[in-house]
């Protein structure tokens, strides 16, 4: 008989992020250097178990108009087939059109860590996004309808008790711009937003395990991105 375990081997993924993200909290600090190794230990396991189409990164992200969004801690952008914009000594500026999710990255969840992410997501969301009709050897495929982007916000613990309870949902209330699509406090639990606008809240279990599935079945559902139209882009080379 086999002495692998399924249930052993994802419980124990989400002991490691939440041990990670305890050290963290309990080792370091200073304010900033906690919120970096936060952030770190969340693109650590974007990095390691998202398929390889995706890739996941601290990124600004910019439209064809020359509008930027804020910094986001965690931007998973198509790398197939979509160009970075601009990548040099650390910093990245990725195309709006090739982005499937923001995500941010808090120590502790509260009302203003939540307006905050709101604010970051609707940044990005609120960009102009082009989409070509695509050639095939048939002909022309209209072009893709843009899709959704995801938002989040992964977090270690909440400061609300109950941790997961209504002022949770309360704070969530926002327009579809702003809107928290799912998410982890990795000590308590996820949660998740259905296309109505309904959050569904799930404590206990293994939360950052948990959290990982279910962005990989979104990001399956929402297939590929759309056609970016590169020449968009290259009418900035006229200034």
């Amino acid at each position: 008989m086999s002495e692998w375990s399924l249930s052993k081997l994802l419980a124990n993924l989400h002991r490691d992020i939440q041990t990670r993200l305890e050290t963290v909290r309990e080792s370091y600090g200073h304010p900033g250097t906690k919120g970096a190794a936060s952030e770190a230990v969340w693109l650590e396991l974007l990095r390691t178990y998202l398929p390889q189409r995706y890739r996941a990164e601290t990124a600004h992200v910019v439209d064809s108009k020359g509008n930027f969004s804020q910094q986001i801690d965690m931007v998973v952008f198509d790398r197939q087939y979509s160009p970075l914009i601009f990548h040099y000594e650390g910093q990245i500026i990725i195309p709006a059109e090739s982005v499937y999710a923001v995500f941010e990255a808090k120590q502790s969840i509260d009302a203003g860590q939540v307006e905050y992410a709101q604010k970051k997501i609707a940044s990005v969301r609120r960009l102009h996004r082009t989409s070509l009709p695509i050639p095939h050897a048939g002909g022309t495929y209209p072009p893709k309808p843009l899709p959704h982007i995801f938002g989040g916000l992964l977090a270690f613990e909440s400061e609300w008790k109950p941790a997961l309870g209504t002022a949770l949902v309360d704070a969530f209330k926002s327009d579809e711009d702003s809107r928290l699509d799912l998410g982890c406090v990795a000590a308590h639990g996820t949660f998740a937003c259905d296309v109505d606008g309904c959050y569904t809240i799930t404590p206990g279990g293994k939360p950052a395990t948990a959290f990982l599935l279910e962005l990989i079945a979104r990001l399956q559902a929402s297939a590929t991105v759309p056609m970016i139209d590169i020449r968009a882009y290259a009418q900035w080379l006229a200034d």
